[in-house]
């Protein structure tokens, strides 16, 4: 006979909204805001509970920590998600707002969950409404709030920062669901750890796999769940990834930098953390033939072809042998010598033209197709280099007569720019030569 593990819960919730707090102290997670003397629990304790952002990962409690705000301020609670809502919803948020507050004297909470989804025009909605004090806007963002957030929105919201859990905190929150619904079957150490891993910070995610661990467990009436049974249960173990999220982009950021400091085992780390978390090949390949133009250079210009071979393999090829072909470049990349000394020179000749004159070209270096350009002496005195000695004609200036810019291109002595920068100190020799 299967043990009822779900005696003492209630049918129809989830299991996350059953154990979601109802009181700040009941929080798991973010203590450098919610401890004794930090910015959120001094505002709950103030009552003046200011407009906010609250950044941070999914699962995190963002949606709990809005709830508990409104029912502390003893304020009407409106939740809006901007994937599903536009301007008609938040206009009747608005009227809402206006009703409550005649009928009753109440404020009006406005909770805005995936706020960067608004575009600039739904944003700007809000802004009189929160200058006025009619509602408290707080908005939720798995997004960088300072590139996917108006401005002035911004300037009118204080933004709190919210940290995904420790394992330490998923543990808690573990235990808190086993005691509610499964408090007679046994979990083991290991158990534990693999599910904590694989919540990676998410009590959301925690507490659906829990969820259907545990009916799993009362259907096949298990009263000890092991290694092999997680195993059986485990659809996937694919890591939490928000293919658009802060996240992403920091993984990102892990493999350039791997590769950078050419460290090939940590680039292949990230690299397959990310396919493995669901990013795209391709876009992952291009962010590759990136890392070959702006750190490898021309130190070994073989680097830029191999990249971009390796996002033509996999075009032809898929998966998975396109993604070893992928892999090959990463390692490459990270063993090749590094410079980003042609990358510098673009930058800085780019800022010398952007904020130079408008100088004409030389004569003896303008085009001259016609008598009359001759006439006026375009291209005279120019020089042909493939008729002068080693194909170089010294001492010719090349830039707009009166104008000396900084050197722009700086050759380091590592791989075939060793080579570069010693042949170009022999031109520069030759310069002075031909100019004495």
């Amino acid at each position: 006979m299967a043990i009822d593990l779900f005696a003492a819960a209630s049918p129809l919730a989830p299991l996350a909204e059953q154990l979601r707090p109802t009181t700040l102290d009941a929080v798991v997670g973010q203590s450098h805001l919610l401890a004794a003397n930090k910015p959120l629990r001094l505002a709950f304790q103030s009552g003046k509970l200011p407009s906010m952002i609250l950044w941070g990962p999914p699962g995190v409690g963002k949606t709990t920590l809005a709830r508990l705000i409104a029912n502390t301020a003893d304020a009407e609670f409106i939740p809006i998600s901007a994937v599903l809502s536009g301007i008609k919803d938040i206009r009747e948020a608005v009227e809402r707002a206006e009703h409550t507050l005649q009928q009753s004297g109440r404020k009006t909470i406005l909770f805005v969950d995936e706020v960067h989804r608004f575009n600039k025009g739904q944003q700007d909605a809000f802004l009189p409404h929160v200058e006025s004090g009619l509602i408290t806007f707080i908005g939720a963002t798995t997004e960088n709030p300072s590139f996917e957030v108006n401005s002035a929105l911004l300037s009118r919201s204080q933004v709190f920062v919210l940290n995904a859990l420790s394992d330490e905190e998923l543990g808690i929150l573990l235990d808190r669901a086993q005691a509610l619904v499964a408090a007679k079957v046994d979990v083991s150490g290991e158990v534990r750890e693999q599910i904590v891993s694989y919540a990676d910070g998410d009590a959301r995610r925690l507490l659906n796999f829990l969820e259907g661990l545990f009916n799993a467990a009362e259907s096949a009436g298990v009263t000890a769940i092991d290694l092999a049974f997680l195993q059986t249960t485990m659809a996937s173990k694919m890591r939490r990834f928000d293919k658009g999220g802060e996240a992403y982009y920091d993984q990102i950021s892990a493999l350039h930098k791997s590769v950078r400091g050419s460290n090939p085992d940590a680039a292949l780390y990230w690299f397959l953390r990310m396919l493995d978390g669901g990013a795209d090949p391709l876009y992952l390949g291009r962010r590759i033939v990136r890392m070959a133009i702006e750190d490898i250079g021309l130190a070994d210009p073989r680097a830029q072809s191999m990249c971009l071979e390796a996002c033509q393999i996999f075009e032809r090829l898929g998966t998975p042998e396109g993604e070893l072909a992928l892999a090959n470049a990463v390692i490459y990349l990270a063993v090749a010598p590094k410079s980003n000394a042609a990358y510098q020179a673009y930058n800085q000749a780019k800022a010398f033209v952007a904020n130079g004159d408008s100088s004409p070209v030389p004569l003896h270096l303008r085009n001259a197709p016609t008598k009359l350009m001759k006439d006026l002496d375009y291209g005279k005195a120019y020089r042909y280099a493939h008729n002068e000695p080693e194909a170089y004609a010294a001492g010719v200036d090349y830039f707009p007569d009166g104008l000396t810019p900084p050197p722009f291109y700086i050759p380091t002595p590592r791989g075939l720019e060793g080579k570069i920068t010693e042949k170009l100190a022999h031109l520069r020799e030759l310069d002075k030569k031909a100019k004495k």
